[in-house]
Order: structure tokens, then C-alpha cells, then sequence
């Protein structure tokens, strides 16, 4: 099994005083090679793997009303166009 490269440099830096009840200081680097956990499972940044399904990205031209009245429901307005979509084409969840 082939031998991990060292991460660079130590993410501690010296200490801050000789008392070693003293934390020592975190460089940078200590921050930058953190995991987030939760629980006993790690938590990978970026974005999610895409589904079986992914969505494709169209250019579609709507009318201006229509257009300012889905945007004036906020985050998420373009999901709301895709389940009324559905909903008009009576089309079941992927």
C-alpha cells in the first residue's frame, strides 16, 4: 500500500508561552486540512454528487409579468416553475 504524502507544513505553530496547559497557536493550515464531522461521519464540502437523474439547464423566454411574478416568490423560484410544470403536464416526481 503506497505511503501517504505528508500534508505539508505542522499545523501547530510554537507554543505560546512555556506552560503546557497552553494550547500551542493553530497556523492556517490546521484550518484549511479540518474535517467537519458529524457524528462519526465526515461531511464533504462542494457541491453534492449529482442524482441519478441530474436537471438540464435550458434558455427558456417567459413573458415579463410572468417572470417578475415567480422571481417575487424568492429562493427557489425556479423550482416552483419546474413542479407547476409538472403539474400542468401531469407528469409523477423523477
Amino acid at each position: 500500500m503506497p505511503r501517504k504524502k505528508s500534508a505539508g507544513p505542522p499545523s501547530f505553530g510554537k507554543p505560546l508561552t512555556d506552560d503546557p496547559d497552553d494550547a500551542p497557536e493553530l497556523l492556517d493550515e490546521f484550518f484549511r486540512s479540518g474535517e467537519v464531522r458529524v457524528g462519526d461521519q465526515v461531511v464533504r464540502r462542494g457541491r453534492p454528487p449529482l442524482g441519478a437523474q441530474p436537471k438540464s439547464s435550458v434558455t427558456l423566454r417567459l413573458d415579463a409579468d410572468v417572470l417578475d411574478a415567480y422571481r417575487a416568490l424568492g429562493r427557489g423560484w425556479q423550482s416552483q416553475i419546474n413542479a407547476d410544470l409538472r403539474k400542468v403536464r401531469k407528469l409523477k416526481k423523477a
